[in-house]
């Protein structure tokens, strides 16, 4: 009951106009109109239209409309703060309003999202690449595990031995995939310059010496169009809004 509270509470809010249509002076009838248009509005918010729904949308609706009168009585509705907040709630309502009958007249097309996703997407190819290293704290060392190296020792098996990166020493190693900003920049500097299975010499950074290895790359997946449709919808819906409020406030600027 404390969610459909919350959730009737941000309908409320968004509908302040309803309270006016209350119920008689018992309090205790609700017009079954005004239960449907919360119920609706509910669901719009993901709440599940159910029987237990609509009945504790009508006892929240009752209780609210027995306050609202005790309020009207003791006279809180001639408060100028009351007042003040009424008209900022009235405000809110018209101008969501206005907004979502502009977007019902030029809503986003199938067309603009996938001219906005083929931009993302382009903007976007990232190269990943697939590495390994060896943490060590002084150049000393990393310079012996490098001759090691060289003479044919196995980079995994030196990894597992000396390196104190707790997170991939016990793995040979190994990063996995990633994009080379993700590590730090001396890192990602001299991962980039490696050709695939080049290992560099030792490479220092706040958190020692590396020894790295480049084991592949590829371009980065991007996401399928059908997985962001909903995300460029909603970014797209903001962009039209803000258009439309911009040319809203140059129009009445130029008045």
């Amino acid at each position: 009951m404390k969610r459909i509270a919350t959730l009737m509470a941000a309908c409320l809010i968004a509908s302040p106009v309803l309270a006016q249509n209350a119920a008689p002076s018992s309090g205790t009838e609700i017009p079954d109109a005004q239960v449907e248009q919360f119920v609706k509005m509910m669901t719009q918010q993901g709440a599940p239209d159910t029987p237990e729904l609509r009945e504790q949308v009508r006892e929240e609706l009752i209780n609210r409309n027995v306050m609202v009168q005790a309020a009207e009585k003791a006279g809180i509705a001639k408060k100028p703060e009351v007042q003040t907040e009424l008209e900022l709630a009235r405000q809110s309502v018209l101008i969501r309003g206005l907004f979502n009958d502009y977007l019902e007249k030029n809503p986003v097309t199938e067309e603009q999202m996938r001219a906005e996703y083929d931009k993302l997407k382009a903007a976007n190819q990232q190269e990943e690449y697939k590495s390994r290293h060896i943490l060590v704290k002084e150049e000393k060392e990393a310079k012996d595990l490098l001759a090691r190296l060289e003479k044919g020792e196995k980079f995994e098996a030196l990894a597992k031995e000396h390196s104190l990166d707790p997170g991939s020493g016990a793995n040979g190693g190994d990063l996995g995939w990633a994009a080379a900003d993700s590590y730090v920049e001396p890192f990602s500097e001299a991962l980039t310059k490696l050709k695939k299975g080049e290992t560099s010499k030792p490479v220092q950074s706040s958190f020692g010496w590396h020894i790295i290895r480049l084991e592949d790359t590829r371009t980065a997946e991007f996401p399928e169009f059908e997985q962001v449709k909903p995300q460029l919808e909603e970014m797209l819906r903001q962009q039209t809004l803000t258009q439309y409020q911009d040319e809203l406030l140059k129009q009445a600027k130029a008045n």
